[in-house]
């Protein structure tokens, strides 16, 4: 439980705290948009750094190599845990954007740093405003700013070697830009919190970055499901790496 609660003083004190820093922020991106984008990487980044060091974290990640430093990338990643945003945030080699529900929309503060992050928010009630987003994280890959999805579309609770099937819908970002999809696989995440909640306990947690996949490299029927081509490559590396928490 104290673990708990020096993460929970952490994140409300930096939103409370680093409101002057949000104000500097914004001068900066009104001059420079691309100096703002790292800045605001660092600033986050090390928020998520501390956070995961007071919960006890040990993160151990696989692959790194796989993901190319001169692009812009789709993250297609498994979804177990909130730590899941924290522990692939904190080793993205560039400005990097995450896909949230609406409703994330309406926190104060959290939102105003989740766009200054790319951050996108995805109505999945309403398909022309859900389409947009997707036109949306087009635009942003097209910009040099990577994309992460979690397109199972909530936190898997059940079998975390069994997802659920992925929604093809923001595969489109890729198909529709060209840029390569990196398939991220998140072994041991609901551990640190879900399992046993409201307690945090030290975790070991592995994260593996799979091969850059294509959407045009693919033959021409898995063009048309992406994310179920994706999905297995994922289950395959949560299989393999079961044994290693």
């Amino acid at each position: 439980m104290i673990r708990f609660l020096i993460v929970c003083i952490t994140v409300v004190g930096f939103l409370i705290v680093a409101i002057p820093t949000m104000l500097v922020e914004w001068i900066i991106g009104k001059f420079n948009e691309d100096l703002k984008s790292r800045s605001s990487l660092k600033i986050v980044n090390g928020v998520f750094s501390l956070i995961l060091w007071e919960a006890g974290v040990k993160v151990t990640a696989l692959g790194e190599e796989n993901v190319p430093k001169d692009s812009a990338v789709l993250y297609v990643a498994n979804h177990r845990s909130f730590f899941d945003i924290l522990v692939t945030y904190v080793r993205v080699p560039r400005p990097t954007g995450y896909i949230a529900k609406k409703e994330m929309e309406k926190i104060p503060l959290l939102s105003t740093w989740m766009r200054y992050l790319h951050c996108l928010f995805m109505d999945r009630t309403d398909v022309k405003k859900g389409l947009q987003t997707i036109l949306d994280g087009v635009e942003k890959l097209k910009n040099g700013i990577s994309i992460c999805i979690f397109p199972e579309g909530t936190r898997n609770k059940e079998n975390e070697l069994e997802l659920i099937p992925f929604k093809e819908g923001s595969f489109k970002m890729a198909s529709k830009s060209g840029y390569p999809i990196i398939p991220v696989a998140i072994s041991n995440s609901a551990n640190v919190w879900e399992a046993h909640f409201p307690y945090i306990r030290k975790t070991h947690v592995i994260i593996e970055y799979g091969k850059p996949v294509y959407a045009k490299e693919l033959p021409k029927e898995e063009q048309k499901f992406i994310g179920n081509h994706c999905q297995k490559l994922i289950e395959d590396m949560l299989r393999k790496n079961v044994d290693f928490i």
